[in-house]
């Protein structure tokens, strides 16, 4: 059975203006992604792939080309439409974890099913605390982020991501702050949710061991995707 097809780019470039030369950054990029995969993008500083994520978490805009997402030609869509794609299609897992300090960890990741939904608040709270179970968390529910370890804050952080069953989860550097113990936990969780819920995950890496237990590694070089 063929896999269906989340996230396709074609022939995207993005260029940044400068006071000298314009800066292009991504450069005639075409890549597919299927439903389940999970993906990591290396290469060295400069290389673009903060920028790639970026275009495709609807942060930034190509120049050129087009960037589907579960089908939909984002380049095509209005603000109110990226959004709304971005709020249920997409998921952010950041070095930094940005949870918000007054909040509890359950509430951090009730955040986004509550602003895409409020009238299912019971039902997202059931889903929350299920998955802060998943990511191990279940006994620090009612902890605020100062009360917990920077693992912790990131597992919640990948609790959160998932809330709005997002089609992919986007993970910039998720590791990057964390010591070598505390990052193989959030490397099996990854891998854990992946398997389990057949999530697909972009993950943008220096980390080996990280991209080890990906599926695919794409190397970005000047721009360009080559494939380990």
């Amino acid at each position: 059975m063929n896999k269906k097809i989340v996230l396709k780019l074609e022939n995207v470039n993005k260029i940044y203006e400068g006071n000298i030369e314009d800066i292009h950054i991504i450069r005639d990029l075409n890549v597919e992604i299927n439903e389940g995969d999970f993906i990591s993008i290396m290469g060295k500083s400069g290389s673009g792939k903060s920028t790639l994520l970026n275009l495709i978490g609807l942060l930034d805009k190509p120049n050129s080309g087009k960037l589907f997402i579960d089908g939909i030609d984002t380049t095509q869509a209005s603000d109110l439409e990226k959004n709304m794609i971005k709020n249920e299609k997409l998921g952010f897992v950041f070095q930094f974890h940005y949870l918000l300090k007054e909040f509890t960890a359950l509430e951090n990741v009730m955040l986004p099913g509550l602003l895409k939904d409020y009238s299912k608040k019971n039902e997202i709270k059931e889903r929350a605390l299920k998955l802060l179970k998943d990511v191990g968390l279940e006994d620090r529910a009612l902890h605020r982020p100062t009360e917990l370890s920077g693992g912790e804050k990131q597992r919640v952080a990948i609790a959160r991501a998932m809330i709005n069953s997002p089609k992919i989860i986007l993970a910039d550097e998720p590791t990057g702050n964390l010591d070598e113990e505390t990052s193989e936990k959030i490397h099996e969780i990854f891998k854990k949710i992946n398997k389990e819920f057949n999530q697909t995950i972009i993950v943008v890496t220096h980390s080996k061991e990280l991209a080890s237990i990906t599926d695919k590694s794409l190397i970005l070089k000047k721009g360009k995707i080559e494939t380990l």
